[in-house]
């Protein structure tokens, strides 16, 4: 009898143990969350998540994927200047960078890694919208707190932080309709990083007014990579094949499209296209001519939310699970030099780099000066 006692004893305390594993990581509990004009919910219908709270300072990791554009080595530059500002670096222990390319199974491992290692956070650009779920659980069950950001994952179990990327899509729709004043025509569509869920989220934003009630719009659809001289040649070999274009929507590499349509002559046409300082520029040179262009802004700058986020999840605040950040945008119609671009910055720079209400504010040298190279 004692030892069928103590087999159910065993046994109760092996239930309480699987319990707590499954029941790890942050609870879900009532807003409002911390610093609201920061962290703002996404939506009235955002759950919001609370930690244990941890003491300080924290470990904290960047793990991206893909380093080969202009905006990844500004974001992981970024990184690095706002791990080193007042009132962060003091909430910083140790802060790590890896880039780990398009495989997912590079990223997931090496996020694998670092809970292993037991940093408390770990903020990251995840190379797909899913396939994290094994190691969404190991953080839970670890307390880590992981912020995916820019190209988020397609689940509620993790707090996120994104502009709302559909929203791009269709703010560039309107903006090529508004501005020709056409119901049809030809577009080009030069898209972002295969199977990233910020290209999806714009393209599906994007279509869905382009091929609204009423629209007969032919959209040429061509992959950039958000990279310059890739959108370039792409640009430029769509319109070698198609010869005009009406309108034109880039999710980045903007500078490179519009490069393009000066090599081959195209007139200028309305275009809608990422927050690249070049582009900017070149907006503003080249409005009087026809270059009627309007630049949205995906900010690098969002990994600096990402991490503060982390931080004040790990201090034990509220926090929303998906953190809304506003877009950036500019016009043909509302440039100024020095303020939303910098004529005389001759390296490619994204130019949104302020939220004044989370107090991330960058200049120029400061985020230049870092290297984008991972840390050791």
């Amino acid at each position: 009898m004692k030892y069928a006692l103590h087999l159910a004893g065993l046994a109760c305390a092996s239930l309480l143990l699987s319990s707590v594993s499954v029941w790890a990581g942050p609870k879900i509990v009532s807003g409002p969350g911390a610093n609201p004009a920061c962290f703002k919910p996404w939506s009235d219908q955002t759950k919001f998540f609370q930690w244990d709270k941890k003491p300080g300072p924290y470990r904290i990791a960047l793990v991206n994927g893909f380093v080969g554009n202009t905006w990844r080595i500004q974001m992981v530059k970024t990184a690095k200047a706002f791990a080193e500002q007042p009132g962060i670096k003091e909430n910083i222990k140790e802060f790590k960078v890896v880039s780990t390319g398009t495989d997912v199974a590079a990223q997931l491992g090496a996020m694998e890694d670092f809970i292993n290692q037991g940093y408390d956070a770990i903020v990251t650009i995840a190379v797909a919208p899913d396939g994290f779920d094994r190691i969404i659980r190991l953080a839970d069950k670890n307390n880590v707190v992981v912020v995916p950001f820019d190209n988020i994952l397609d689940t509620d179990k993790v707090m996120m932080v994104n502009e709302d990327q559909k929203e791009m899509g269709r703010m560039s729709a309107k903006w090529l309709i508004d501005e020709s004043g056409k119901k049809a025509g030809d577009i080009l569509e030069v898209r972002g990083l295969p199977g990233n869920s910020v290209d999806r989220d714009r393209h599906i934003g994007f279509r869905e007014v382009m091929e609204g009630a009423g629209n007969k719009f032919n959209i040429t659809e061509v992959v950039g990579n958000w990279d310059t001289g890739t959108s370039q040649k792409v640009t430029a070999d769509a319109l070698a094949v198609h010869g005009h274009f009406d309108g034109v929507f880039t999710q980045g590499g903007s500078d490179g499209t519009v490069q393009a349509m000066i090599s081959a002559k195209h007139p200028f046409v309305p275009m809608s296209g990422e927050g690249e300082n070049e582009y900017r520029k070149q907006i503003a040179d080249h409005a009087k001519d026809g270059l009627k262009g309007m630049s949205y802004g995906q900010s690098p700058a969002l990994v600096a939310i990402a991490t503060k986020a982390a931080i004040s999840a790990l201090q034990g605040n509220v926090m929303p699970q998906l953190i809304s950040i506003p877009i950036p945008v500019a016009t043909y119609k509302d440039l100024k030099p020095g303020t939303n671009y910098w004529p005389d910055l001759n390296a490619n720079f994204f130019a949104p780099n302020q939220f004044l209400p989370c107090g991330v504010n960058f200049t120029a040298p400061e985020i230049m000066s870092q290297s984008e190279k991972n840390t050791q």
